[in-house]
C-alpha cells in the first residue's frame, strides 16, 4: 500500500452491467488490487460466467478482489430471464426497463456492504447507477463517479447542458457551435445528445445529474496527454475532482488476460494469431463495430462487399445476432469463398486487445466506443470511424479533427433516426474507399500512422512508474485513505 495505511482499504466498485461499462471496471479493480487495496466488484451470476476466465486468473494470483454476485431479478422487473446485460435485451423495447431495474440490486448490495467489517472505504460507481448515491451516504464512504466516455464528449454535453442548448434547440439537426471549447466544434443534438435527453427518460435523467452533482469526484479513463485541455475545462465547468486513470486496457500485458477481457471468445486466440502470422506487417483492416449496436443485413453485405473491393487482407467480426438467414445465405453462397485467402470472418465475441497488438493489423473499422478507440490508441492505430449513437460521433470529432488519426466512412445520421427500411447508411464504395485512404502507404497516411504511435507511446507512459496515470491512481487511494471512515469502534455503532 506503499507505507499510506496500515489499514487494508477496501473499494467498492459498481459498474453498468454492460459489456463496454464492465471491461475497463474490471481492470481498475485488478489495478487497485495490486497497489494493496481490498475490491469488491458487484456483479450477476450470468456477468460473472462470461468472464469466469478472469475470475479464476485472479483466484489464482491471490489479488484480493471479490466477485460479488447479487441476484438480478429479471422476472420481476419485467425482463426476461437471463437478461443480466444490455447486450442480451432482445430488443430495444427492453432498454428503459433495464435501467429501471438497475435499482432492485440496491437492497441485495445495502445488505453485502452493511455485512462488512470494517466499514468499505470507498464507492467508484457508473454515472448510471444513481441509486448507489444513498448507500454511499448512509455508509458515509467517498463516492466516485466512473465515467466511460471521452473528457471530450463528457465536456461538450456538460457545456451544452451548462448554456440551455438543449432546452433551447428544438431541430436535432440545426448546426450549433458549442461555446468555450478549446476550438470550435459545429455539432447537433442528433450527434451530441448528452445522457438520456429522450422522452420517456426524463425520470432517470435526472436521478443520474442528481448523483452526479453530489458525487465526491470523477473517475476517468482516459490520460493526460490525449485530452489535456477538455480535462482542465471539464473541471472548471463541473467543479468537480477529477483523477484520469487510464488507458485501463493497458494494465493487461499477459495474452491470456487480454483474451479474456469482457467475455468468452468465439473462437481460440491460438488460430487468430496462426492466421495473423501469415500476413505481412502492418497490412490486415481488423473490423468490428462493438457489443450492442447491430448492424442491419443489408448493411454488413455492403460491408463485406466494400471489404471484398478493398483487395485488403482482413478480420471482420459479426455478432451471434447479426447472422441472420439473409446474412449466412450471402456469405456462404460466395463471399467467404472469394475472400478465402486474405479474410477471416469471425462470429460472436473476439479477442480484440490481443489482434489489435499484432504486428499485422495495420488499421481498425471501429463503431467509436470509448474503450475500442483507447484499445486500439494503445496499439498504435489508426481507424476508420463508423460511429452509431450516443458520444461515438463526438469521438469521431476527437479522432479526426483533433488528433488527425482517423478517416471517417461518412456516417453522419445516428442509426435509430435511421427508418429500417431506408438504404444502408454507408454504400460499398464508401467503404473501400476509407479502407484504401487509412492503409494507403503514401505520404498521407504514414502522417496518420506516425501521429497513432506517438500517441500509444504517450498511452503507455501515462500507465507506467512516473506517468500522469499511474500517479492520478495513487492520488485517488489517498482521497479515500483520506475521506473513508477509519475508526473500527465507531463502524461497530452505526453500520
Amino acid at each position: 500500500m506503499n507505507g499510506l495505511s496500515s489499514r487494508k482499504l477496501h473499494f467498492i466498485l459498481v459498474p453498468l452491467i454492460a459489456q463496454g461499462h464492465m471491461i475497463p471496471m474490471v481492470d481498475l479493480a485488478r489495478l487497485l488490487a495490486e497497489r494493496g487495496t481490498r475490491v469488491s466488484l458487484i456483479t450477476t451470476p450470468v456477468n460473472a460466467a462470461r468472464i469466469k476466465t478472469i475470475v479464476n486468473r485472479v483466484e489464482e494470483s491471490g489479488l484480493p478482489i471479490d466477485f460479488v454476485e447479487l441476484q438480478f431479478p429479471c422476472t420481476e422487473a419485467g425482463l426476461p430471464e437471463g437478461c443480466e446485460n444490455m447486450d442480451l435485451l432482445p430488443s430495444e423495447d427492453y432498454l428503459r426497463t433495464f435501467f429501471e431495474a438497475m435499482h432492485l440490486l440496491r437492497e441485495p448490495l445495502a445488505r453485502y456492504l452493511h455485512a462488512q467489517r470494517p466499514r468499505p472505504t470507498c464507492m467508484i460507481t457508473d454515472m448510471c447507477n444513481p441509486w448507489t448515491a444513498d448507500l454511499a451516504r448512509e455508509l458515509r464512504m467517498p463516492r466516485l463517479i466512473f465515467h466511460g466516455p471521452s473528457c471530450f464528449s463528457l465536456t461538450c454535453f456538460a457545456l451544452m447542458q451548462q448554456h440551455g442548448i438543449y432546452d433551447r434547440i428544438t431541430d436535432d439537426f440545426e448546426p450549433i457551435l458549442v461555446p468555450e471549447m478549446p476550438q470550435p466544434f459545429e455539432v447537433t443534438k442528433a450527434i451530441a445528445p448528452g445522457f438520456f435527453n429522450v422522452p420517456g427518460w426524463e425520470k432517470i435523467r435526472s436521478g443520474i445529474q442528481e448523483a452526479e452533482s453530489t458525487a465526491d469526484g470523477v473517475v476517468m479513463n482516459t490520460f493526460d496527454d490525449l485530452e489535456h485541455s477538455y480535462i482542465e475545462l471539464y473541471k472548471k465547468v463541473t467543479g468537480k475532482k477529477v483523477w484520469t486513470i487510464g488507458p485501463l486496457s493497458l494494465y493487461n500485458k499477459d495474452l491470456d488476460d487480454k483474451a479474456a477481457r469482457g467475455n468468452n471468445s468465439a473462437i481460440d486466440r491460438h488460430r487468430v494469431m496462426d492466421w495473423l502470422e501469415s500476413r505481412k506487417p502492418k497490412s490486415v483492416l481488423y473490423v468490428s463495430f462493438g457489443s450492442i449496436a447491430q448492424t442491419r443485413p443489408c448493411q454488413l453485405i455492403e460491408i463485406g462487399c466494400g471489404l471484398e473491393a478493398s483487395n485488403q487482407p482482413f478480420i471482420w467480426v459479426i455478432k451471434d445476432v447479426e447472422r441472420t438467414p439473409e446474412v449466412d445465405k450471402w456469405l456462404s453462397e460466395g463471399f467467404e469463398e472469394r475472400v478465402s485467402t486474405r479474410g477471416l470472418v469471425i462470429t460472436g465475441w473476439a479477442p480484440q486487445v490481443v489482434i489489435l497488438s499484432h504486428p499485422a493489423i495495420g488499421g481498425f473499422m471501429t463503431h467509436c466506443g470509448w474503450n475500442s478507440i483507447l484499445e486500439a490508441m494503445s496499439a498504435g492505430m489508426p481507424m476508420i470511424t463508423w460511429p452509431f449513437f450516443g458520444d461515438q460521433f463526438l469521438n469521431e470529432k476527437l479522432l479526426v479533427d483533433v488528433l488527425g488519426i482517423g478517416v471517417a466512412v461518412g456516417v453522419k445520421v445516428p442509426f435509430h433516426y435511421v427508418p429500417k427500411d431506408s438504404p444502408p447508411a454507408a454504400k460499398r464504395d464508401d467503404i473501400q474507399k476509407a479502407v484504401s485512404r487509412l492503409m494507403d502507404e503514401g505520404e498521407e497516411g504514414e502522417e496518420r500512422r506516425k501521429r497513432a504511435k506517438e500517441l500509444a507511446g504517450k498511452a503507455v507512459r501515462a500507465m507506467e512508474e512516473g506517468g500522469s496515470s499511474f500517479e492520478n491512481i495513487a492520488l485517488m487511494i489517498q482521497y479515500a485513505l483520506e475521506h473513508g471512515n477509519d475508526d473500527p469502534e465507531e463502524e461497530e455503532h452505526n453500520v
